[in-house]
């Protein structure tokens, strides 16, 4: 028997800081494309449209496999939640234009409490099954916020329209034509890239895995990690501040100077 149940596991830590390195150089990106309007090459965009979809799937996944090994998931989850409502609160009064309604903050808050009512049940599901079936829910579920579930071309299901013509439905995945966030992850379809996350976790702290995804290779990336809701608290203030400041320099337009 292995013992490596309540070991950290050092792939999931270095993927994690890598991924917060992705959401650094994502931001800078937006900052300067969608809040001081650069035009940017078009090369850059199509690149960054890829960065996004990749640490945003990945970051929710990881959130999930840390699931299995919270103390208190319900605990967790609020504060993730509380932040997430004092970062609308902020960005509301800051810049009302890039008011955040509905972030990853706000789903993960979410998305860590359903799991602590959930989590012993779906964990009694083979950890193969579990991630098939959340990833299989996932993928179909992905164009929910789009009005439809399948794919286009393919098993496409339209919604009712009914249910995005509200305002209060839009934590669902179903928003209304006039609803805007700048960062937006409903429960619906990202719940079951986490809970496909959380059933990897199970795999995870059972010890099973291959012994090498627990070793440690990449240490400040692992370190890095550590310090995940610090880095995504105060890396957009950071590199406005360094933006205005650029700007303020070289005599372009700021926002605040």
């Amino acid at each position: 028997m292995r013992t490596q149940q309540t070991k950290r596991v050092g792939i999931v830590d270095e993927v994690r800081g890598f991924e917060y390195i992705l959401m650094i150089l994502y931001h800078i990106y937006y900052d300067l494309a969608f809040v001081y309007n650069i035009d940017l090459p078009q090369p850059v965009d199509i690149v960054m449209k890829y960065v996004q979809l990749i640490f945003g799937c990945v970051f929710i996944a990881i959130a999930g496999i840390a699931a299995n090994y919270s103390s208190n998931n319900f605990k967790r989850g609020a504060q993730y939640f509380f932040i997430g409502m004092m970062m609308t609160f902020v960005t509301a009064i800051v810049m009302p234009s890039e008011t955040i309604v509905f972030g990853v903050l706000h789903f993960m808050g979410i998305a860590a409490m359903l799991y602590g009512f959930v989590g012993k049940y779906t964990e009694c599901i083979p950890y193969f099954l579990g991630i098939i079936l959340f990833g299989i829910l996932y993928a179909f579920t992905l164009n929910v916020p789009m009005g439809y579930i399948g794919f286009e071309g393919f098993l496409k299901i339209d919604l009712p329209s009914q249910i995005y013509g509200h305002n209060w439905l839009f934590s669902l995945g179903f928003p209304s034509p006039s609803f805007q966030s700048s960062d937006y992850f409903p429960i619906i379809p990202f719940i079951f890239l986490y809970f496909a996350g959380a059933s990897l976790g199970v795999y995870f702290k059972s010890g099973r895995a291959p012994k090498g995804l627990y070793d440690t290779r990449f240490e400040w990336l692992a370190h890095l990690s550590k310090y995940g809701l610090w880095i995504y608290l105060l890396h957009q203030p950071v590199i406005i501040l360094i933006l205005e400041v650029i700007f303020k320099i070289t005599g372009q337009n700021t926002l605040f100077m």
